[in-house]
């Protein structure tokens, strides 16, 4: 680990310039994906920049549009077990709540859950090429172990999935990120905050040099009656997923009015497809409308040696889920949704 300067800033402004004086500096809140990062050599910053007591950073609040505001460096577990967000967003709530270890969640920011990065294993593994640690360097996954790398969206530089469960339920709420940088503020839809890794792998985000994430905005509508979060592992503590499904329904009987489906897991970034979303508009909420659903949201998906199990899975976590989110009390533990 190199040396480093340790900074605080009264206010974001303040710490927004600290990083155009210090190019290398970093902003940290919970840490807990940086420490990571720092420990194997993946990043060197030579600043941290203190913002997890920021005010404007901290809080939670409803908005006058009638959503909710989701401060960045507010924790994981005060997100989670807010009761606003318990009771008008259980989505996000029960996201949260599948993802990490609660020492975790009480350490790890909002924030800075949406910039972990990947957890591939070749990633971190200064011995073997990378393109997204080293671009141009090549991407040893595709021939090699992976198990659980990406089946959509992938491209031939690289094929590393991103792990947060938490941003797949945003994904199906259609948040927005909000962040401040040295050129002002803007504010941007969840769908294009992250990206995919075509040429450039080494891109996580949308984010510019030196932006800093303020706050997350939830829309009114949270689907506080029907809604699951399915995750899919290797064992059902600690690890990340192999496929997690956020559905979310607005129904009127047993007809879908809206249906929101985001897949985590499976690709670079959390993964949507309007097209099946319309397609379930008007529908039955049935198994068979929800594989045909999946078909349309697995279009393209492409399985190398060790992953093409995740196709299969993948489609039957879709099919199972939207029959959960007729009935959240199935998602207790013990409960057998009816299939």
């Amino acid at each position: 680990m190199n040396s480093f300067k340790f900074l605080t800033a009264p206010d974001v402004p303040a710490a927004i310039q600290l990083t155009d004086d210090q190019p290398l500096a970093a902003f940290i809140a919970g840490g807990t994906n940086l420490l990571d990062l720092w420990k194997y050599n993946l990043v060197n910053p030579t600043a941290l920049i203190d913002i997890s007591q920021l005010a404007t950073l901290s809080a939670l609040r409803e908005l006058e549009n009638g959503g909710f505001r989701l401060g960045a460096a507010v924790k994981n577990a005060d997100t989670a077990y807010h009761p606003i967000i318990e009771s008008r967003y259980p989505l996000l709530s029960k996201a949260i709540l599948a993802g990490a270890s609660a020492q975790i969640r009480n350490m790890a920011s909002n924030g800075g859950n949406l910039l972990q990065r990947t957890r591939c294993y070749y990633f971190y593994d200064h011995q073997v090429p990378c393109n997204k640690r080293v671009p141009g360097s090549g991407c040893p996954a595709r021939e090699g172990y992976n198990r659980m790398h990406a089946i959509l969206g992938a491209s031939e530089a690289c094929i590393a999935v991103f792990p947060s469960d938490m941003c797949v339920a945003l994904a199906a709420l259609e948040a927005r990120i909000n962040v401040t940088g040295i050129d002002g503020e803007r504010s941007l839809a969840f769908s294009d905050f992250h990206r995919l890794p075509g040429e450039r792998p080494e891109l996580d985000n949308n984010l510019k040099p030196g932006e800093l994430i303020t706050s997350i905005d939830l829309p009114e509508k949270g689907f506080p009656l029907n809604y699951s979060y399915l995750k899919l592992r290797d064992r059902h503590s600690y690890a990340f997923a192999l496929v997690s499904v956020a559905t979310a329904l607005e129904m009127d009987g047993h007809t879908i009015k809206e249906a929101r489906i985001a897949l985590g897991g499976v690709a670079h970034k959390p993964w949507r497809s309007l097209e099946a979303e319309e397609f379930l508009r008007g529908k039955t909420a049935c198994r068979e409308n929800f594989a045909a659903a999946a078909d349309i949201i697995l279009e393209g998906a492409v399985g190398l040696e060790y992953n093409r199990f995740k196709i299969k899975l993948a489609k039957n976590a879709i099919i199972r889920n939207g029959m959960m989110a007729l009935d959240p009390d199935a998602q207790l533990p013990g409960a057998q949704p009816s299939l």
